[in-house]
């Protein structure tokens, strides 16, 4: 891995720090000069759960080092090492890093989620990151009605070299979003992004709004949109769930980026999400800077959670 990428994990543990210290520090508390037993096992699921890595996992996790070393005597980075490698297994199914297939031109990804939840930035550190591969990218600025999300993005359309397509305040996202792709066709152009208003699961006119972008945007590609993702803020622990279940019942939501790692003691939500949904983690960030934001890794992630170096 080039000094980029060590640097990254090192700003990945740093990122997971909060989340990491809830869990290892009861570890720490429970297992010194311990033996493996039945109460252990109960208040060990306890500390799992509430790191937010979700009953499932919590119990799975507990069964496994149960099964390794039962009424043994065991230390905590023991303990941290075993459930580091199962938290890992996990997640390796759904650590996929983003694919563009190029067979779609332009390949369409819809951006959906709350308000807050880093949807705009992320959408500008993706375009740069495509931009970097040598790839052309027009993001449709779909969030109509908050002026400041169109000019973050018309910042990073500068900073990336991305174009960035908006319309009248309050026009109609629908709209713009189709006006959006046929112009993409018409430049040739490899990815079109289009951002959407943050809405509030209970907000059922904004869910039809989304629901109409991507009825117009089949009308020109039946195809689109290619990949649709959620970006959701881990610092909202278990109600990541919620979002998770609301915006699947809408639109066909193919993968997930998990922002604000590093403002999260609730980072462990990741592993409950995988496990629950088994949706694919494209990407997590753990910060604001630009390279902020790097395809998601099972090991270093699983590793950086139980406080290890991976």
């Amino acid at each position: 891995m080039s000094d980029n990428g060590g640097s990254w994990l090192s700003r990945l543990r740093s990122g997971l720090s909060q989340s990491s210290e809830k869990i290892t520090g009861g570890i720490t508390g429970l297992f010194t000069k311990r033996k493996l037993d039945q109460a252990a096992l109960e208040d060990l699921e306890e500390i799992l759960i509430a790191g937010d890595l979700g009953v499932g996992p919590a119990m799975k996790l507990t069964q496994f080092l149960a099964n390794q070393r039962f009424d043994q005597e065991i230390t905590p980075e023991e303990v941290r090492a075993i459930l580091a490698d199962e938290v890992a297994r996990i997640l390796e199914p759904v650590a996929a890093p983003l694919e563009i297939d190029a067979h779609h031109k332009p390949f369409v990804i819809l951006v959906c989620g709350v308000n807050g939840s880093g949807k705009t930035t992320t959408i500008g550190k993706l375009a740069n990151q495509f931009r970097s591969q040598g790839k052309s990218v027009i993001v449709a600025a779909g969030d109509t009605f908050r002026a400041a999300a169109v000019e973050q993005l018309q910042v990073w359309g500068e900073r990336s070299g991305a174009q960035v397509i908006t319309g009248n305040p309050g026009a109609d996202p629908a709209g713009l979003a189709f006006g959006a792709l046929e112009h993409a066709k018409l430049e040739g152009t490899d990815i079109l992004m289009i951002d959407t208003a943050g809405r509030m699961q209970n907000r059922r006119d904004l869910m039809a709004e989304l629901e109409k972008i991507v009825r117009v945007v089949k009308k020109l590609d039946n195809t689109a949109p290619h990949t649709t993702l959620l970006v959701m803020d881990a610092t909202i622990g278990q109600n990541a769930h919620s979002q998770v279940e609301t915006f699947k019942d809408i639109i066909n939501v193919s993968g997930l980026v998990l922002t604000k790692l590093d403002g999260s003691a609730k980072g462990g939500v990741v592993v409950a999400l995988a496990e629950k949904f088994g949706l694919p983690v494209h990407a997590v960030g753990v910060g604001e800077g630009i390279d902020d934001l790097r395809p998601f890794e099972a090991r270093a992630f699983a590793w950086s959670l139980m406080g290890l170096d991976a």
